[in-house]
This record gives structure tokens, sequence and C-alpha cells, in this order.
């Protein structure tokens, strides 16, 4: 049969299947070649890249994991060693150095874990050393923003930082980072990684680590933190110094009422627990609040043993005399006269201290402050060398009742001129301007005369004069020629406060201290007794107690009268410098010394004040506060007889010439 006898196997009506056509053009055949070479060449290299990659960062996790030490030799990062001041009743009012206590994230407060974790890295416990999500979402928050407002590390990652890489560029960092943050969550547990974390950050103001921060700043436990608190502490990471609550209270609750709302967000903290938090902010701790004793402080750590500020990483505690109460009476007393007094805007400055009469300094203000305060300002009590003017005098009249001479003894008040080695004669002149004739050294010490100081110290001697300040515990230099007298050798507002505590004290040196004890903190037992110095009789007794009576006659009758207590004798001396660049009082009472200076950093002169002025003034609000409470004591002054043998006035001016011939003919003035 042929062709047409064959029976068809197709339907009728079904269509006819077409053979698909794979025929391609010669250059869509040469692309595809080139693209599948190239894919495969590419998948060659990556793949090989890859496993190299895997094998060294493997290799090196492998290496950073056997190589990193056991977690707890890590929590303890610090440089050097801590200082903690302990007042005169041993509580803490000062920390010098890196403060550091172990915290771990099983034992601090729950409160403070969720705070870190919300604020640092949500993720913390889901990921593995490296957030791909966070890094993502960090990525995109900054590009919508146009700057770096977010970043991307994890916690693991900053310990990994802290550890090894604080010196390092980011990108560097970053790619090094990988092998060792692998390792670490490896190695450590994330609560040991939270916890090198709790103890590695700083805090700022000296505290490393949590628990140093939740002692300094609420004086309790990083387990103790409340929400607030722990999100006040949280928000230091940032930035340790801006938002400091030393610094800037409302600055620091701000920050910390962001953290609160990151809790609240991520469900760390119900709503009701979110507001009471955001209601009841954090308050730093009385002792942190009060900011006080940062003069004194620096003055004990500078006066101290070299190891304190050494790269030592021992904890030390230094048991001290200062007295809160005290320095809360000083800086009221100064404020208060300021604003009442001064004008606003005023760059005066002033400094003040108080000590008991064996030395030991209670109290010191080192300025005012015009800011934050903070460790390390220039210490104006310490450190300013500035000329006393007629608040030396009481040293010159020492020396002359040293001589002999007792406060009934007369001097004539005239002008007097003095050869001087080298240059022109010296002819000292009154405040005033004027000339009252014959007086006692009472009257005369009482109403500041320039010249009868002169001549008590050509009468008893420029040597003596020098020696019995120096005798005192005054260090610096004293001017050799006869203005010595009237002050003009510079000084430290604290070492002449010092030399009248020894007046106080019956004439032996009381050189002003500040240390009752240094010790470990792990150890109760004493590397160091007290600083203070064996008292050295300097004055006689007897001369000591005329000189407490001329001193009183100061306060009660003289150029001292605005420094007058309502309910106890006092005695001190004022002090004006030439053109008034410098303003004293000194006195003391039964109980403590003071001291006041008054004056501008650049010597511009003060205008319209003396040292029986504004440093009086001060010195009454200082000294009224600070005897709060107890009962009145008195003064171990001695009166003098009533009469005893004078010189004239003819005699006495020739007896002067006399002796100052004499003196410049045999010592060449030098004496």
């Amino acid at each position: 049969m042929g062709r047409a006898g064959k029976k068809s196997t197709r339907s009728r009506g079904t269509p006819r299947k077409r053979r698909k056509t794979t025929a391609k053009g010669p250059v869509e055949r040469f692309l595809r070649a080139i693209l599948g070479g190239f894919l495969r060449l590419v998948w060659w290299i990556g793949f090989r890249v890859a496993l190299v990659l895997m094998v060294v960062v493997g290799a090196t996790t492998f290496f950073a994991y056997v190589t990193l030490p056991e977690m707890e030799a890590l929590l303890d990062g610090r440089e050097r060693g801590s200082v903690t001041l302990l007042d005169r009743n041993d509580e803490t009012f000062a920390w010098r150095g890196e403060q550091f206590q172990v915290t771990r994230t099983e034992t601090a407060s729950p409160h403070l874990v969720n705070a870190v974790i919300a604020t640092e890295d949500r993720r913390f416990f889901q990921h593995f050393g490296l957030d791909p999500i966070g890094i993502a979402r960090a990525l995109a928050a900054n590009v919508s923003a146009g700057r770096v407002v977010q970043g991307g590390s994890t916690i693991t990652q900053q310990v990994a930082k802290l550890l090894f890489f604080s010196n390092t560029r980011s990108l560097e960092r970053h790619i090094k980072q990988v092998p060792i943050v692998l390792a670490m969550e490896l190695k450590y547990t994330k609560n040991d990684i939270l916890s090198i974390y709790l103890n590695r950050a700083y805090l700022g103001a000296g505290a490393q680590g949590f628990e140093a921060a939740a002692q300094r700043y609420f004086a309790k436990s990083a387990r103790a933190v409340t929400p607030a608190e722990a999100a006040m502490l949280a928000g230091l990471l940032k930035a340790p110094s801006r938002f400091a609550p030393t610094r800037d209270i409302e600055v620091a609750q701000g920050r910390a009422g962001v953290i609160i709302d990151l809790m609240e967000s991520q469900g760390h903290l119900t709503r009701i627990e979110a507001e009471l938090a955001r209601a009841d902010p954090a308050a730093l701790s009385p002792a942190a609040a009060a900011r006080a004793g940062g003069a004194f402080a620096d003055w004990v750590m500078s006066a101290g043993p070299a190891f304190l500020t050494g790269a030592t990483t021992e904890d030390v505690v230094i048991e001290t005399t200062f007295d809160p109460r005290l320095q809360r009476a000083a800086e009221t007393a100064l404020a208060r006269v300021f604003a009442e007094k001064v004008s606003a805007g005023s760059a005066a400055q002033a400094a003040i201290v108080l000590l008991s009469p064996d030395g030991a300094v209670r109290a010191m203000v080192g300025g005012r402050q015009t800011g934050a305060a903070a460790a390390g300002q220039f210490n104006r009590a310490t450190q300013a060398l500035r000329q006393p003017g007629s608040a030396f005098k009481t040293l010159v009249y020492a020396a002359g009742l040293e001589s002999g001479m007792v406060p009934t003894d007369t001097f004539y008040d005239a002008p007097i001129t003095l050869e001087v080695q080298g240059s022109a004669n010296w002819s000292p002149k009154n405040y005033d301007r004027k000339f009252r004739g014959e007086v006692t050294l009472t009257e005369a010490f009482k109403a500041s005369i320039n010249t009868v100081a002169v001549k008590v110290s050509e009468r008893a001697g420029r040597a003596r004069v020098r020696g019995l300040a120096e005798d005192f515990g005054i260090t610096a230099p004293i001017a050799a020629g006869p203005a010595l007298a009237l002050g003009t050798s510079e000084m430290t507002l604290l070492e002449l406060t010092g030399a009248y505590a020894g007046i106080l004290n019956g004439g032996r040196r009381s050189a002003p201290y500040g240390m009752r004890s240094i010790r470990l903190k792990s150890d109760t037992s004493a590397l160091m007794g007290s600083d203070r110095e064996r008292p050295v009789r300097v004055m006689t007794e007897t001369a000591a107690g005329h000189l407490v009576y001329m001193m009183r006659e100061v306060v009660t009758a003289g150029t001292g009268r605005r420094a007058l207590l309502p309910d106890r004798p006092a005695a001190g001396k004022t002090g004006t410098t030439q053109a008034a660049r410098d303003a004293w009082f000194i006195g003391f009472t039964g109980d403590y010394v003071a001291g006041v200076w008054l004056g501008y950093d650049d010597n511009t002169p003060l205008k319209g004040t003396t040292g029986g002025g504004l440093p009086a003034d001060i010195w009454r609000e200082t000294m009224i506060r600070a005897h709060e409470g107890l009962p009145p004591r008195p003064l171990p002054l001695l009166v003098p007889p009533k009469s005893t043998p004078t010189l004239q006035p003819a005699e006495d001016a020739v007896a002067d010439t006399v002796l100052n011939s004499v003196l410049n003919a045999i010592l060449g003035n030098q004496y």
C-alpha cells in the first residue's frame, strides 16, 4: 500500500507541534561563551579566595583562642591605681587616680545590664560577636541622616577594641577584630564578655567600670542601682566627660531620659517603670554633689609621697584632717560676701584656709569656682606666691617681743630714712601718710603703722625676723633689705596662716599638715603615719601671749574691727600690699586659725579694698559658721604690765640713727 494507505495517529483538529529553533547568531554565541567563561573564572577564583580566607580566619581565630587569657585577668585594665581620701570622720570625700571595683553580669543590677544592652547592643545575646543586621541598620540610619548617628559595633567588638585595638585606625581595627571577636565568643560566655565590658568601660571622674562609677556618683553598689541610675550610668558610655553628672546634672539626666526610652521600647521596662524613672531622675550622692575638698585633695596628693602620683596599680586610702562641715562654712561665706558686696562678673579671686592650732588643715578654698569643679585647678591657697603686706608684721613684732620688747614699749612714729646698699636711701611712709608721734607697740601694731614696724625690725635685727619666719614654716626667701618689715617677700597663704597657728599654739611651730595615715585599700595596717611635724618652740610662751594680746587689739579696736565675732574673742592682723594688689586677713579664735587672701590673678589693683575690708568680712562669715555649736574658748593671751620704761621721742630717734649707722657700717646693711 502506498503512503495513502497509512493510518494517521494524529487526531483531526489537533495542531501540529513545531520544532524549536535553537540556531543563534555568531555574535550571541560569542558573548555567551565569554560570559560563561568569566563566571566560571570568578567562581573558580572566589571559591579558592573564600577557602583561603576561611583557612586564615580559622587559623587566626584558633591562635587567638589559645592565646586569650582567662576572663578574670581581663577585668582590671587600669594603668595606675586609685587613691581614696577620707575626711576626719573617715568618710570618703574625694577620689584620685582610676577607681576600680569588680562587678559581674550575674551580680549587677538587672536594670544596669538592660540599660547597657539597650544602649550599646540590643542583639548582644543573639549574635555571634559580629552582627550583620545591626551593621545594616546602622548603615541605613547613617545614610538617612547624612552623617554618622549610629554605630554597628557589638559589645564584643568594643571589648576587643578596649583590650587590643585602642590605638588602631577604624578600618584596620575592624579587619583585625574579626578573629579576636570570634575567639572571644568561643572562649568566653556572653556573661563573661559583658562582665569584661562592665569593668573596662571608663565612665568619667576617674571611675573605671560601673561599680566604681556607681560608688563615685551614687555612693552605692552597681548591684543596687535603680532604673534611673542605671540609665544615667549607661548614658556615660557615649561621652564620659560631657555627660558626667558631676559636671552638669541636668545634661546627665537628659541623656538618661534617652536611655530610659530605649529600655522601654525594647521591653526592659514597663510603661509604669519608665514613667516612674522619668519622674524621679537619678541624683548625685551628697558627697558627689558637694564636690568638696578638691583643692585640699590636690594639695594632699602633691605633698604626699611620690608613689601616689606614679604608675602604681595599688589602691590606696589616705586618712586626712579634712572637715567637710568647715569646708562648707568657708565656701558658703565666700559665696555670700561676693554675692552681697562684689559686683557681678568680677574676676577677683579669693582663697581661704582653715586650720586647727596644731596645724591640721581642716578646709581649703583654692579660688572662686567660675565653672564646673574639677581636680587640678590652680590652688591660690598653696601655689600662689603673693606679698602679704602688713600681715607679715605679726612676725616682725614676734621677733621684737622675742628680743625683749613688751607691748607697752613706746616708739616714735616719725619720718625715718635708712641707707640701702646699692640704691638711694629709703624712707617708708604710713598708709594714711600721717605720723602720730609717740605710740606703744600695741598702738602701732593695731593701727598698722609702717615706720614703727620698720624700727622694730631694725632694732630686733632683720636676721632675727628672717630666722623666726623660717622657724614658723615660711619657706619662701625673705628679702634682705629693711623693706622686709612691710611684707614685701612673697609667700603662700597656707604658709603664713600656719605661722599664725604657731603663735596660737603657744609659740610652737604648727606646720600645716593634712594626712593622718596612708594604707592599702585591701589592708588595715598603715603604710605611713601622719605627716605632722614635731612641734618645735619658736617663741617663748610669754612673748607669744603678749603677741596674742596685741592681735586681739587689732580686732577689737584696730584695722581689723570688721572681723570682730559676736560671741567669742578673736585675734588677727590685716594686710594690704602696695597699690592694693593683695588684701589679707589672718586670725584665730581659741579653736581655729583662718587665713583669707583676695586679689586678681594678673595683679590688677583692688579698688577700695584693704585687708580690713572684704577679707575681714569673709573671715568673719567663715568663723561664725565654723563655730556653730561650739562654746566660746578664751585666747591664750597675756596682758602686759600697765607701765614700762619708755624712750623719749628724741632719745628714740637718736637711738635709731646710731643703731642704723653702726649696723650699716659693720654688716654692710645685710643685717
